[in-house]
């Protein structure tokens, strides 16, 4: 019973950490979607309008930013978008690393290093999952790129 007990406690922990992290990543559709599920309550929608309207609010918030990154042609462009999504991501996983070494740490600079690692991780997070579903390819026909394999059947040569 009791390593039935620890092993649960390690399982909840290591969830409680994924999602923490994982919220990191989606800071600033988060935010935008609590910002706008809490002015919807305040203006009378109700407990269930508020979530409905909090979770469209996220997944706008997200769509929006991926298709801008994807349409945006200029280097500039695309770094100042991946920069404005990217930065919250960065800023919450800094906090929630900071928080977790508080834990275990004694030492301020290992903690402030280790919080400072978690944040440049959550930021690669945020900016690969903002350009990972990226609908327009550098093809620019909206493809998959990578290599294309062909198959060869019998008598055939490779030339």
């Amino acid at each position: 019973m009791i390593i039935l007990g620890i092993v649960l406690t390690v399982a909840g922990i290591g969830f409680l950490c994924w999602l923490l992290f994982t919220l990191a990543v989606y800071a600033l559709p988060f935010f935008a979607g609590l910002t706008a599920g809490l002015a919807a309550y305040h203006s009378g929608a109700g407990v269930v309008g508020a979530i409905i309207v909090a979770v469209f609010a996220g997944i706008a918030t997200f769509a929006v930013a991926q298709v801008a990154f994807a349409k945006a042609r200029r280097p500039l462009v695309r770094a100042a978008i991946g920069l404005l999504y990217t930065a919250p991501a960065a800023i919450a996983g800094y906090e929630a690393t900071l928080g977790l070494a508080r834990i275990a740490i004694p030492s301020e600079g290992w903690r402030q290093t280790i919080a400072v690692v978690g944040a440049l991780l959550v930021a690669g997070s945020a900016w690969a999952r903002l350009a990972s579903l990226n609908p327009l390819a550098a093809n620019g026909r909206g493809g998959a790129q990578g290599p294309t394999h062909h198959s060869l059947t019998a008598g055939q040569r490779v030339s």
